[in-house]
């Protein structure tokens, strides 16, 4: 039997699909696919709409102002999705943990594994390893991404290279005095 820790996997599918949502139920399942959920979801009628209640509902946590708040925040939902762990064999991975009941909907599966994987990857790696990307903190920089660090470091402060190089050309014509409109000739 392997212990399926609902951490790194579980905490980066939730900010794919906060950062670019599928627009309908099949989209959602080929993202928890393509994160290495193999489980099936039992079928109901407001899966898509409820699943991104569920995302917008994590980002609450993602957006918290400080630690204490991330983890009250964080057990709610945690609460909300409360199920006995489940010893299961499915798909023929061999034995694992669920935590969550039996035919389960997609979006309280995944409240549930958000919940587990987010409080996984906080309690392991630093309360301060989730957030916005730091590109959008600049003033008239459009980017809100989420950017989950799971660097060894644990510097991770951009969504991607783009937005980094986007960050570091505007410090570096801060310091230079080069303006934004402006090119810089020799």
């Amino acid at each position: 039997m392997h212990l399926n820790p609902y951490g790194e996997y579980a905490v980066l599918l939730a900010a794919s699909l906060a950062n670019d949502p599928p627009t309908d139920r099949d989209g959602i399942i080929a993202r928890t696919r393509e994160f290495g959920m193999t489980m099936e979801f039992t079928h109901a009628p407001n899966d898509h709409r409820l699943t991104l209640e569920v995302v917008t509902d994590w980002l609450r946590v993602v957006d918290a102002a400080d630690p204490q708040e991330r983890a009250n925040l964080l057990n709610e939902q945690m609460a909300a999705a409360a199920a006995y762990p489940r010893l299961v064999d499915h798909n023929n991975e061999g034995w694992h943990l669920h935590y969550r009941d039996a035919n389960q909907t997609l979006p309280y599966v995944l409240r549930a594994i958000f919940g587990v994987g987010t409080a996984l990857h906080l309690s392991t790696r630093g309360m301060h390893r989730m957030g916005r990307c730091a590109a959008g903190q600049a003033p008239g920089d459009p980017c809100t991404k989420v950017v989950i660090d799971v660097t060894r470091n644990g510097r991770q402060q951009y969504c991607s290279v783009r937005c980094a190089n986007r960050a570091a050309v505007r410090r570096h014509r801060a310091r230079t005095g080069i303006s934004p409109g402006s090119t810089a000739r020799g």
